[in-house]
């Protein structure tokens, strides 16, 4: 049932009258971007004050912020958010906050932001901006927005250039124009104005599925003096967050604030321009007393240069203000023989992390989106490494909703940057039922079954008379990422794609509709004759006399995209599985990252574990290892720096070595859906003489101890174990 709001939308007044900007459309559709350039960037400051005769037993906050809101009560940082959403499914959070009330007076200081562009972070750009709360204490409604509240601008973030793609506005904080001490309640806020009520809020809301993300300090590991007053701060890992620190020097003093993944080559500093096409370089002004650097936005980032006065710099308080997704990481321990199997978990399993923020992102620097393909991989990883799975089941939701602008989808949601990929399209049905698989939650399958069909039938329009897709035009055929990681795939993918019929994106196609398939004979629904799609595709692309698959109509190329994928879907015949299984020995991962998903579940499903053992843990310039090499503590967003033009070193689709470890090596897989029953098959290689493994799963726990091949199994009662 959904909440009854009292409480008003108020805003910052200079968005009053303002009207929403209607901003879904069709990727290739031309849109014309009215936004006014003074609204863009704007930092809006709320306060409200009230009185307690009694501390509450109970307080529960209801909030939501467009495009985000930091808040603070009494002083002190409770939470941010929320988590992004298109304005018809609005998401607010509730929050316990009865620990941060007092007797007497309190106050309420909450930052909201509008960044105003079009990008795959925020979802902005639409001229909706604004502050709802509601305050419950002791069960009875104690405060509502409305125009009692005072509010002012932020005004001391006076940078004007932006990053990575639109992404982010650097910040470049004047602390001499800063409201010190506001969210105290003893600040005197006479000379604020009143906030607006936003007439034409439109917002729908919904509480947030999700909890608000974990927000912490983390001290550096190491703080390298390299001149007065120049320091390089290591944090031991790339992360996700912002960097802070005291200060106090004379009004008007500069520190230069530099973050970046990796040190300059040299060993002189950080390289602040970073690979992926972010430069984090920001100036910070004193005020002429003591200072507190606070950013609003995060950035991916393990080093920080500090260049100021010796005298003005607190050494002491530098740190980092960590945030992602709650992460429970007892849930999920692993542990083996191998330190480089280790460490390879490790990098995927921090990539993951810090790639979990309100939504699964791509990379937590130049774009910070929220991608479909991407989702595979995440999602499945998440899973295991967290015992939760309620942001997958958030994503999948998130994008049935871009169904409002196709019902093909879109590859970016929630959000206003609209761009479509069919692969990736394709791959929603395998998400929901490897969500379904995994925690048995049969309601949802049901409610999310006709988007599933919907999606079919968008495709099925591009069919050709033998039933294959011809020319999907709308939307990119991207067959991997980046494209010269493709294994000369031989199909122009063109944007519009060249007319023609090409092996993946049929691939894909067959395996929607197998695993559409599953999802109607689990709710008892009829299912798809499969057989002639099946026929038609190895009429066209099935090579007898190679026994391999082609990539397109009337090509002779064979790629490891073009057959990896009718392994794992089960298009090739038994004849061809030895040609392909060779083919992938042979080319290994001569693909991106990203695909490398396909190419181990593949190999798992041909039986090949020992072939895709060795893939995992390979030493080739495409491995995980080869990411160690380069001083990985995330896994990165192709197989080395170098092998992508604006590669970003944290990148969770490269964590596929994760959930294929535990399903496919050691053997874990749902018997049926939700993990009451749980087939145990381990493929351990000889050479992994040790192992150690404990997850947190919908039905309970379950340890797996591997010493010299034995194999055994300990879960909680009620889990039944099938060898």
């Amino acid at each position: 049932m959904s909440k009854q709001w009292i409480a008003q939308w108020i805003q910052d007044p200079i968005f009053s009258g303002v009207k929403p900007l209607p901003m879904l459309h069709k990727e290739l559709d031309t849109v014309e971007n009215r936004h006014p350039d003074a609204l863009k960037n704007r930092h809006t400051l709320f306060r409200k004050t009230f009185t307690l005769t009694d501390a509450p037993k109970q307080a529960e906050l209801n909030i939501s912020a467009d495009d985000y809101y930091k808040l603070y009560i009494n002083g002190v940082f409770v939470a941010q958010g929320p988590a992004q959403s298109y304005p018809t499914h609005y998401f607010y959070n509730r929050l316990d906050i009865a620990a941060y009330l007092r007797t007497g007076t309190n106050v309420i200081a909450v930052h909201v932001y509008y960044q105003g562009l079009v990008n795959r972070s925020m979802n902005s750009g639409d001229l909706r901006q604004g502050l709802i709360a509601e305050v419950y204490t002791d069960r009875r409604l104690c405060l509502i927005t409305d125009d009692s509240w005072t509010c002012t601008a932020a005004k001391e973030y006076i940078g004007e250039e932006t990053v990575g793609y639109d992404t982010q506005y650097l910040e470049n904080i004047d602390s001499r124009l800063e409201h010190k001490g506001w969210t105290a309640a003893e600040y005197d806020d006479a000379d604020w104005e009143r906030p607006a009520l936003a007439a034409a809020a439109d917002h729908q809301l919904e509480l947030q599925p999700t909890p608000a993300l974990s927000v912490y300090e983390r001290r550096p590991q190491s703080v390298q003096r390299l001149s007065a007053g120049r320091y390089v701060i290591d944090f031991g890992t790339e992360l996700t967050g912002q960097f802070t620190m005291r200060a106090c020097g004379g009004s008007g003093e500069r520190i230069v604030i530099r973050c970046g993944e990796e040190l300059n080559p040299d060993g002189d500093g950080v390289r602040y321009e970073l690979r992926c096409n972010c430069k984090y370089e920001e100036v910070w002004t004193l005020s002429g007393g003591e200072d507190v650097l606070s950013f609003y936005e995060y950035k991916a980032f393990r080093y920080v240069e500090v260049l100021g006065s010796e005298e003005a710099i607190d050494e002491d308080s530098f740190a980092a203000v960590v945030r992602h997704y709650p992460l429970d990481e007892s849930s999920c321990r692993f542990s083996s023989s191998d330190p480089v199997l280790d460490q390879i978990w490790s990098i995927c399993a921090n990539g993951v992390k810090y790639g979990a923020q309100e939504n699964f992102v791509d990379c937590p620097s130049r774009e910070k989106g929220q991608y479909l393909g991407d989702n595979t991989v995440i999602g499945h990883t998440h899973m295991y490494l967290s015992g939760d799975a309620r942001l997958v089941k958030k994503a999948l939701e998130d994008f049935a909703r871009s169904t409002a602008v196709c019902s093909g989808m879109m590859a970016v949601a929630p959000g206003n940057f609209m761009q479509e990929i069919a692969d990736f399209s394709l791959q929603w049905p395998m998400q929901l039922w490897q969500y379904y698989r995994h925690t048995g939650d049969l309601a949802f399958l049901m409610e999310m079954a006709p988007v599933g069909e919907k999606l079919v039938a968008y495709f099925d329009k591009y069919k050709d008379h033998t039933g294959l897709l011809y020319h999907v035009a709308e939307k990119w055929n991207l067959v991997d990422w980046p494209d010269n990681l493709r294994d000369g795939y031989d199909f122009p993918l063109t944007r519009p794609v060249t007319e023609g019929c090409h092996n993946v994106v049929n691939a894909y196609y067959y395996g929607c509709k197998k695993t559409m398939n599953e999802i109607r004979k689990e709710l008892g629904l009829p299912e798809e004759d499969l057989a002639p799609l099946k026929d038609a595709f190895l009429a066209a692309f099935y090579d007898a006399e190679a026994g391999l698959f082609v990539d397109a109509v009337g090509s002779r190329h064979s790629s490891l995209h073009a057959n990896v994928l009718p392994l794992l879907f089960g298009l090739a015949e038994r004849e061809s599985v030895p040609n392909i299984v060779r083919l992938i020995r042979d080319k290994r991962f001569s693909c991106g990252v990203y695909f490398s998903y396909f190419v181990l579940k593949a190999l798992a499903e041909a039986g090949e574990y020992a072939l895709m053992y060795d893939l995992i843990r390979g030493e080739d310039e495409h491995s995980w290892v080869n990411m160690l090499r380069e001083g990985a503590t995330t896994c990165f967003e192709a197989w080395g720096k170098d092998q992508k033009w604006n590669t970003s070193l944290c990148h969770p689709w490269a964590s596929s070595p994760i959930p294929l470890l535990i399903e496919e090596i050691i053997g874990l897989k749902p018997h049926k859906p939700g993990w009451e029953e749980i087939r145990f098959n381990p493929q351990i290689p000889p050479q992994l003489t040790e192992l150690q493994l404990s997850l947190t799963l919908p039905s309970g726990t379950v340890r797996i101890f591997v010493v010299k091949g034995q194999a055994d199994i300990e879960a909680s009662p009620g889990i039944r174990i099938i060898t």
